[in-house]
């Protein structure tokens, strides 16, 4: 990985050499730019167009996000790692709404950061480990709404039938239903959410607020 240029911005220059330390400590990555604002980081990702862009989300002017979105317009072959203090599930949000794909806690900078930099170098994502698990709840949420929007009025009823702990018998007999259509139903669920057990649908229900917890 040899000749990778790097911009790093952040308003607190203790952050940014500290940083640079790190960064140069790899053979060949060079620190192309620094910044202490957004607009300047913004304006140098222009100029230089950097292989990485280091952005501190709280610089003032711009902060991180929006310095990012304006970086993949102005450099769209530059790889952004946004660095923050505090993690959150909007800043989450956030950053996956605007393309970035790296993200880490300032925290964790002295172990993850030459890793992040090199998947990011490569084009793969980096984000840290509390951070995936609220990516991965997102689109757990998303999945599971578009899933419950497409399941039938009947297959609803017999996912509540089921998490009340009716028996396909007692479930066909309150629904109307056979008991060949109620295990036929089961077995559409169990397909459709990916089920494979009571436990399973009852937590179903209970996220999707079929019934109560």
């Amino acid at each position: 990985m040899n000749d990778l240029q790097i911009l790093i911005a952040d308003d607190h220059h203790v952050v940014r050499r500290g940083l640079k330390a790190m960064l140069l400590s790899q053979p060949g990555w060079q620190v192309c730019g620094e910044a202490d604002t957004g607009r300047k980081a913004v304006a140098k990702a222009k100029r230089l167009q950097p292989d990485v862009a280091i952005l501190d989300i709280g610089m003032p002017e711009l902060n991180g996000l929006e310095a990012a979105r304006r970086i993949r317009s102005v450099a769209p072959k530059t790889e952004i790692l946004i660095l923050t203090v505090h993690h959150s599930d909007q800043i989450v949000r956030e950053v996956m709404d605007s393309g970035v794909r790296g993200y880490l806690n300032k925290s964790d900078s002295d172990r993850d950061l030459i890793t992040a930099v090199e998947n990011l170098a490569e084009h793969k994502a980096f984000f840290a480990a509390p951070v995936m698990e609220a990516i991965l709840h997102r689109f757990d949420s998303r999945r599971n709404e578009s899933v419950h929007a497409r399941l039938t009025e009947a297959e609803r009823q017999m996912i509540q039938a089921v998490a009340e702990g009716k028996s396909a018998r007692a479930a066909a007999s309150s629904l109307g239903i056979s008991v060949r259509t109620a295990e036929s139903l089961r077995a559409s669920l169990k397909r459709k959410l990916q089920t494979h057990s009571v436990a399973e649908l009852i937590r179903y229900a209970v996220r999707n607020q079929i019934i109560e917890s």
